[in-house]
């Protein structure tokens, strides 16, 4: 059965991600929003998938939408991490996936 947590930690106040997460799960909030609107799944499901309660996915969302310009920083920070990466030689997920076929 889904814990309950209720709280979204920011994250300058996390001791584990630097970008805002579910309280007591190393799920971010940014990641939820990717698998609900991003891939267009039912809330319940990616609750289901996370052993989440449905409650702590809406509230994720609710904060993805309520801080608008420090969700932009997160995603800019992601992208320079993963320009950084590739200019090191690291791989995209479909250049590795193309690599097993």
């Amino acid at each position: 059965m889904a814990q309950a947590t209720g709280r979204i930690v920011p994250g300058e106040e996390s001791a584990i991600h630097d970008e805002p997460h579910i309280e007591g799960r190393r799920i971010t909030v940014l990641q939820v929003v990717e698998r609900v609107e991003g891939a267009d799944r039912d809330p319940k499901a990616v609750a289901d998938e996370y052993d989440l309660p449905v409650a702590d996915v809406y509230r994720a969302l609710t904060y993805y939408h309520d801080h608008p310009d420090e969700m932009a920083g997160v995603r800019e920070r992601r992208r320079e991490r993963e320009a950084s990466a590739r200019e090191r030689g690291a791989k995209t997920l479909d250049e590795l996936r193309s690599d097993r076929e």
